[in-house]
């Protein structure tokens, strides 16, 4: 255990990032065996138990990386500002459940996507000046939003 390891903290963004996902999840349960059933849908689309898993491993790597960056010190330069970015990105993470699931709106939420897409991106980057390890650990995340990004916009065109 390295110096000043704080499990508690830790726990606290893992369940932090985690929370953010089940008030998704509350939107896209309400949607998923009423209406996204009847969209059609991508030869690629991934099977529907896929993605809960995938988000639950998602969020646990997001967690694990602002913890990375907290623990450099809250008054390290660029500390403050990498977590205010990636707060942000996380509340457009949920804010994309309710859009698409709950107001069911894919055009909406296809913009959105983009704006959570490019807050990952300087997430990732602002990271990267604090923690390489950090900034690796959200390329998963980044590279599932940008597939679901892809996924998004065709369940959009395919259904409007």
């Amino acid at each position: 255990m390295a110096k000043g390891f704080n499990i508690p903290v830790l726990i606290g963004f893992i369940l932090g990032c985690e929370l953010a996902g089940i008030i998704g999840s509350v939107f896209t349960a309400r949607s998923v065996q009423t209406w996204y059933v009847t969209l059609q849908k991508p030869s690629f689309n991934p099977p529907s138990w896929l993605f809960g898993p995938v988000w639950i491993v998602l969020y646990l790597l997001m967690g694990i990386a602002a913890y990375l960056v907290w623990s450099r010190g809250w008054s390290a330069a660029g500390v403050k500002t990498a977590l205010s970015v990636f707060l942000v990105q996380l509340i457009l993470n949920t804010a994309w459940s309710i859009l698409f699931f709950g107001m069911r709106l894919p055009r909406w939420a296809f913009v959105e996507i983009l704006f959570l897409w490019a807050a990952i991106a300087l997430t990732i980057f602002l990271f990267s000046k604090l923690s390489q390890t950090a900034a690796l650990l959200l390329f998963p995340y980044i590279l599932w939003v940008s597939f679901a990004a892809l996924l998004n916009y065709s369940l959009w065109r395919l259904n409007s």
